[in-house]
């Protein structure tokens, strides 16, 4: 079993919206030690988006932006969101050949939803095998650099699923909701998967307990070296064994 350091996002949102008091909260994300920085671009007002995008960059932080879109303009909005707020990468959507003009020649790396998308807070619909299908011809698409995979909102084998598609695609697949307990998250690192979000489960001390953002996060990267580190026993104790 080879060892697996996925990049963990914080999200600073909420049940699918960016909390109210993001600018505040991120003061706690930048002292825990993150270094990726993602919100959704609803729950603040644009310009109060724009303040929180720069707080992010200025602390040298790649920033995520997640989209919420049911419908082919609003994604398209989001997409010039993104755009506008400089983000790093752009995460969640489900239409290329809508948000990928809108990106061109801005360096940002674009990582759709797989599989069927529905509701809000969104739900992944389908078969492990028609999403991993979904995934292989998003990735095909020139200009898609990974994928955001909802893969604790699809009522299956959630490890399967990951590993699946994983190993279907060359990009990176990151895990994106409801990861709000050790063993969801050993879940991602034994299945691959480049990175992961957390934010839901931190504003609710999922981890430790606690209201205290700070120690929650600390708590929850901790949480992760642990893993890590089982992984890394494990792996040499397959190698020792053979």
């Amino acid at each position: 079993m080879p060892q697996n350091s996925p990049i963990f996002i914080f999200m600073l949102t909420n049940q699918d919206r960016t909390v109210a008091d993001a600018a505040e909260r991120l003061k706690d994300v930048l002292a825990a030690g993150i270094k990726h920085v993602g919100f959704k671009d609803i729950g603040l007002p644009f310009d109060k988006l724009l303040v929180l995008a720069s707080a992010v960059k200025a602390a040298g932080a790649s920033l995520y932006l997640e989209v919420v879109s049911l419908d082919e303009e609003s994604e398209r909005r989001s997409a010039q969101a993104a755009v506008d707020l400089g983000v790093d990468i752009l995460m969640g959507g489900t239409r290329p050949n809508v948000v990928l003009p809108v990106i061109a020649g801005k360096n940002i790396r674009y990582y759709p939803f797989p599989g069927k998308i529905v509701g809000h807070p969104s739900k992944l619909e389908g078969t492990i095998e028609t999403i991993v299908d979904s995934a292989r011809q998003l990735t095909a698409i020139e200009g898609v650099s990974g994928l955001d995979l909802l893969a604790y909102r699809f009522d299956g084998d959630v490890e399967s699923l990951i590993t699946r598609v994983c190993r279907a695609i060359g990009k990176p697949v990151v895990v994106a909701g409801s990861i709000d307990s050790p063993e969801r998250m050993a879940a991602v690192v034994r299945s691959g998967a480049a990175g992961f979000t957390i934010g839901t489960a931190a504003f609710n001390g999922a981890f430790s307990g606690s209201s205290n953002l700070r120690m929650e996060i600390e708590t929850e990267i901790d949480v992760l070296k642990r893993i890590q580190a089982d992984a890394g026993d494990v792996a040499r104790s397959a190698l020792i064994s053979n």
